[in-house]
């Protein structure tokens, strides 16, 4: 059986982790936890992974995590607007040195013409630090789309951490 590309982000993910001593803040509105799965299926996880929000509807992000409803209904819950606060919320309420977001229209529906199927929002912040905000429209089903972000935001966690290293 071979590993999936983000087995074997998750892994580096948390030696890298692990080397620096942080710990992450996952907020995932788009794979439901999928991330979150992939790093606590390597052994030692724990001692990287705080704390995981899943805030699949508006009413999650607002209650969950603070985030102003008028933020939501001014640019949408896929936006760079709505990424970045989620990021930003999740640091205020963990303990967590770094914080991975992401949010998107896996499909099969619910995509229009200006945010189609497969649009994803991913946010990377360490506390006290700038945001790095990505859009992508990733290709494929439902499935694929879901994979892809996940793969895409263990990626863009990397790089960041080895960025501020």
């Amino acid at each position: 059986m071979t590993s999936e590309p983000t087995d074997v982000l998750a892994g580096q993910v948390l030696l890298r982790c692990r080397e620096a001593g942080v710990r992450l803040v996952l907020v995932e509105s788009c794979t439901g936890g999928l991330i979150c799965a992939r790093l606590t299926d390597v052994p030692g996880a724990s001692a990287v992974v705080e704390r995981g929000f899943i805030p699949y509807s508006n009413e999650s992000k607002v209650e969950q995590l603070g985030v102003p409803l008028e933020l939501l209904v001014a640019h949408g819950s896929v936006s760079a607007e709505a990424v970045e606060a989620l990021a930003h919320a999740a640091l205020e309420r963990s303990r967590a040195d770094w914080a991975v977001a992401e949010t998107g229209i896996a499909g099969p529906g619910g995509g229009t013409p200006q945010k189609p199927v497969g649009l994803a929002f991913l946010a990377v912040l360490r506390r006290g630090r700038q945001a790095t905000v990505e859009r992508h429209v990733f290709p494929g089903e439902r499935r694929e789309v879901r994979r892809a972000v996940a793969e895409r935001a263990l990626s863009l966690l990397l790089e960041r951490l080895g960025s501020e290293s």
